[in-house]
């Protein structure tokens, strides 16, 4: 006989909750609906029976069995979340969602102390949801619970270290809204805010499920957020107050270039200048001359010549990665790499376009390849290992 699984059964307060329900003349069926609701595993109609045909079961008062069903009717179908059950995630999402359209309205002045605020309460409301589910106490001798802060120094904080330091960040943002006014900051800080949005996205739907993302719920969300290029212009010009550059420089001390481009402390617009695949293409050019360009009004076309970004011919390559890594690196060699790492097609093929942008272009004028720095400092890095040096002679051509 197959064992029955744990999580199919009724616990002890939902079989008193079916007897009462039963008491009232409510269908097996009907019963079953419901206490399947908001459930991870499913209980079928037997289990229902089972609990009438159990004499020694007694029903559950009448308070109780009001409060089930309004538990039960206050699931919500899209995320899942229950008012009783996930209060904190549902204040949580409440508060990022907020401080998000708070920050995007257009007759509102109060954007960089309002969300800087509502966000700190969001990240709060998420890790303490995070950490009593790992079982972790959340709430002091004195009674209050882990500061934002506190989370995260811990060891066991599942954020990133590029997301800590976003948060530090509008922590130091959130301190100073007390004592002075931050309004002409919004620009300046914006993509800031944009990388805390899309962390705070990822995070949660990392930790509790895709159904909480609020990518679906905003209609106008910060992290999409477009300038013109009129608008661009006038930012680049914009007087900022000596009180609020005097605190980008705190939120910037200790920071190397590294901390400050990572895109989980602040978030930046790539625009790439050349063709990408899809996977890494966030912005789409389009030529002034074509029918498309027609129908648009902000055009932005930069051109950069490939001998810029891609300035080594195949024997320089060569000399370059035998000089800088010290071992000896034939045009034999580079052929098995750029085979072996799919840097560009092989010879004849019907695509020859088709080659990584990180490390090489296909010149049609001319039908040969050349490669970027970052090509020459990929192959010193592998071939500095015995390892990876004998990967790339062992690739047959």
């Amino acid at each position: 006989m197959m064992a029955r699984k744990p999580e199919g059964r009724l616990t002890k307060a939902e079989a008193v909750v079916v007897k009462a329900l039963l008491a009232k003349g409510w269908r097996n069926q009907d019963i079953q609906a419901l206490v399947n609701v908001g459930r991870a595993a499913t209980i079928n109609s037997a289990r229902v029976t089972e609990v009438k045909q159990n004499t020694r079961i007694a029903a559950a008062s009448e308070e109780a069995v009001a409060f089930y069903i309004a538990r039960k009717k206050a699931f919500d179908p899209r995320t899942g979340l229950n008012l009783f059950d996930d209060e904190r995630l549902i204040r949580s999402r409440e508060a990022m969602a907020v401080a998000v359209q708070i920050f995007n309205s257009p007759t509102l002045g109060f954007k960089t102390e309002i969300f800087a605020i509502l966000v700190n309460v969001a990240w709060t409301y998420l890790l303490h949801e995070h950490y009593i589910r790992k079982k972790v106490k959340i709430v002091g001798d004195d009674g209050r619970t882990l500061l934002l802060s506190q989370m995260l120094r811990r060891q066991d904080c599942p954020l990133s270290a590029g997301m800590k330091r976003n948060l530090d960040a509008i922590k130091l943002i959130r301190d100073d809204v007390e004592h002075n006014l931050l309004g002409k900051s919004d620009a300046k800080w914006l993509p800031m805010f944009q990388a805390c949005c899309l962390n705070y996205d990822k995070v949660i739907r990392e930790l509790f499920g895709e159904g909480l993302s609020l990518q679906n719920e905003l209609a106008v969300a910060l992290q999409f957020a477009r300038l013109n290029m009129e608008q661009i212009s006038a930012l680049q010009k914009y007087e900022i107050p000596e009180r609020i550059e005097a605190l980008d420089a705190r939120l910037r001390e200790g920071l190397s270039d590294e901390d400050l481009a990572d895109l989980e402390y602040q978030f930046r617009v790539v625009y790439t200048l050349d063709s990408a695949a899809k996977s890494k293409a966030h912005m789409q050019f389009i030529h002034p001359g074509s029918n498309e360009a027609e129908e648009i009004r902000n055009i932005l076309v930069k051109y950069k010549t490939a001998d810029d970004l891609y300035p080594h011919k195949p024997a320089r390559v060569i000399a370059l990665v035998s000089e800088r890594s010290g071992k000896r690196f034939t045009s034999h060699n580079h052929t098995q790499a750029w085979r072996k790492y799919a840097a560009r097609p092989r010879k004849g093929d019907q695509q020859p376009h088709n080659t990584n942008k990180d490390h090489c272009i296909y010149h049609a004028a001319h039908g040969d390849y050349t490669y970027s720095e970052k090509w020459i400092d990929f192959l010193v890095a592998e071939i500095a290992t015995a390892e990876g040096y004998a990967a790339i002679c062992a690739t047959r051509i």
